[in-house]
């Protein structure tokens, strides 16, 4: 008795990818860099480091250490111009990392994207296989999203 041949099914490649494989693929030193900076900025140790200079700057240029150390009479001029380039170079670094997360944002969503497209192609495939009628789901699913809505409307 001879076997008839089994229809061959689609195979398909389960390739999930984690955003932060691809992500880190593309980012180079200077993403590195930049967020290491943004990652220290947004920390205490930023903030008592930058209290600490501050109060020591202050004391030397008030003269309560000498008069001989002072080289930035008050109102401090220099500190202010200094303050003002490191705010504008912090904001830079904030700006480029938020850029990156942006990207990371728009990878993930690819990411999701393969992933749903894939598993809805196996979901459809499996369905025809044991006899589903995806019209009739499709149509209940829609129902339940019509439903949804008019409920998420109806408490706002």
């Amino acid at each position: 008795m001879t076997q008839e041949p089994q229809p061959q099914q689609p195979t398909l490649h389960h390739r999930a990818r984690h955003e932060t494989v691809v992500f880190s693929r593309l980012r180079g030193s200077q993403d590195r860099v930049a967020d290491a900076i943004t990652r220290f900025a947004g920390s205490m140790s930023f903030v008592y480091l930058h209290v600490g200079w501050f109060a020591v700057w202050i004391v030397l240029n008030a003269g309560l250490v000498g008069s001989a150390l002072v080289f930035d009479d008050f109102p401090f001029g220099l500190l202010t111009m200094v303050v003002s380039l490191e705010a504008i170079f912090l904001s830079t670094f904030v700006m480029i990392s938020q850029n990156r997360e942006a990207a990371r944002a728009d990878v993930r969503a690819s990411l999701d994207f393969e992933t749903n497209l894939e598993a809805e192609i196996l979901v459809r495939a499996i369905a025809k296989h044991v006899g589903v009628d995806m019209a009739a789901v499709n149509h209940a699913v829609r129902a339940e999203i019509d439903r949804a809505e008019q409920d998420l409307a109806n408490r706002g």
